[in-house]
């Protein structure tokens, strides 16, 4: 998936009482003295970002080629406001905030809250999954510590110990299928040392999706007051971890059966099967929608969480997230009459 940049935006024509170029002077006057500055990296105020993005093409051939080679930020990014929008036939109240969001044609077709700062659970392993998947390989070998391992007694586990071996894909399988906060430890420990270090390159890398709403303090969601996130920040990070073609695969996984070594040489094998109940037959899908995949996350803070990616019946794409639900059976109701809507 390519890395997304922030572009910077045409700057106004205006004239402007001083001048700022690469290696100039800025002349400021205050309190009747003069003062000086070097500026070695300043922009020049009649430029546009064109400017910027072919430093050493001539300004007539840059302006030329620069709108097909321009990408930004939120050009395949689905954008709306802080206001409450197609909920008109749909009764939310049974939760906090939801949003759908159609990734072919860029719209948001319903909106509650969906900047609310809320809780996310093990959503939160959506954007463990995709770090791990820009940053490690698949083929990883992956030897769970004691501190994976050794979870707390109200933590969803994979049922990992300390020695076992696994690929990181397993990891992931168990991570997003099962949705082992061991699975999720393991990971993390793995592609960045240790969690803490883990932890500041989600923040790192959600701020570069744009989920400026969010923090995270660790890498599976148990409850933390500082950790939290909002509908819409969970759909930039499940847009982005969509980019990677087995995060899809996984999350469209039923069961999956991981086969590996303890930490005595000893063949484990296990059979984790999704938490999505669209997937395993506890809820049933709305009619004329595909469903692919997605995440869920529960907790008695966060309530009832769902990330959800599906198709229509013309196969386009659709993410819909719902947070902060009352009850289980309220959050698939829910995401049943928003596709439906």
């Amino acid at each position: 998936m390519p890395d997304q940049k922030i572009r910077r935006s045409r700057i106004g024509k205006k004239p402007c009482a001083a001048l700022f170029t690469a290696a100039g002077l800025l002349f400021l006057s205050g309190c009747g003295q003069q003062k000086t500055y070097e500026l070695n990296h300043a922009y020049d105020v009649y430029g546009t970002s064109i400017h910027y993005e072919q430093p050493d093409v001539p300004n007539q051939q840059q302006n030329k080629s620069a709108g097909s080679r321009i990408k930004y930020f939120a050009q395949d990014l689905c954008v709306g406001r802080d206001i409450e929008t197609g909920t008109e036939n749909l009764d939310l109240t049974a939760a906090e905030a939801a949003g759908v969001f159609h990734l072919s044609d860029k719209t948001i077709s319903c909106s509650k809250n969906i900047y609310k700062k809320l809780y996310p659970a093990s959503t939160t392993k959506m954007l463990t999954a995709y770090v791990a998947l820009k940053y490690g390989k698949l083929t990883d070998q992956v030897t769970v510590s004691a501190k994976a391992a050794s979870q707390s007694a109200d933590s969803s586990i994979s049922g990992l110990h300390a020695g076992d071996q696994l690929t990181l894909e397993d990891l992931l399988y168990g991570l997003l299928l099962k949705s082992g906060n061991d699975a999720a430890d393991a990971i993390a420990e793995h592609i960045s040392g240790d969690t803490k270090s883990f932890v500041a390159l989600m923040n790192r890398e959600a701020k570069a999706l744009g989920a400026t709403r969010s923090h995270f303090r660790n890498p599976h969601g148990l409850q933390d007051e500082k950790h939290y996130t909002c509908v819409y920040d969970l759909y930039l990070i499940l847009h982005a971890a969509l980019g990677y073609e087995p995060f899809e695969k996984i999350i469209h996984t039923q069961k999956y059966n991981p086969v590996y070594k303890d930490a005595n040489g000893i063949e484990i094998t296990q059979e984790w099967e999704t938490s999505n109940q669209f997937l395993n037959g506890l809820s049933q899908p709305p009619p004329g929608i595909n469903i692919i995949g997605g995440k869920t996350g529960t907790t008695n803070a966060a309530g009832y969480c769902l990330a959800l990616y599906s198709e229509n019946t013309r196969g386009e794409p659709i993410i819909s997230i719902v947070m902060k639900a009352e009850t289980g059976e309220d959050l698939y109701s829910l995401m049943a009459d928003l596709l439906m809507n």
